[in-house]
């Protein structure tokens, strides 16, 4: 079960709503950066959304978790590896 963060002055239906609208859009990013892959400079088109897709369903998680418990559990000692080669490759696009 996924506890909400009491200080946050959201609903609990409203956290679920921009969930469900971040996770989508992320899944629907990353799929059209998928389907870019193979026009002319797709690569670069697939690098793009791909990223925004990530950023979103990131994001997603946040609403449910809130920032700071979904920072402390990227960061945590077992997903530390794992969080950080995710922000290096998502930091090289910029």
């Amino acid at each position: 079960s996924v506890k909400v963060l009491d200080a946050s002055t959201l609903s609990f239906g409203t956290r679920v709503r921009w969930f469900a609208i971040c996770f989508v859009a992320g899944i629907v990013c990353s799929f059209l950066g998928t389907a870019l892959l193979w026009l002319p400079n797709g690569i670069k088109l697939f690098a793009v959304f791909y990223t925004l897709g990530n950023i979103a369903a990131l994001a997603s998680t946040c609403f449910l978790m809130g920032p700071l418990k979904q920072l402390k559990a990227m960061f945590d000692p077992k997903r530390l590896i794992a969080t950080i080669v995710m922000l290096v490759n998502i930091l090289s696009l910029l």
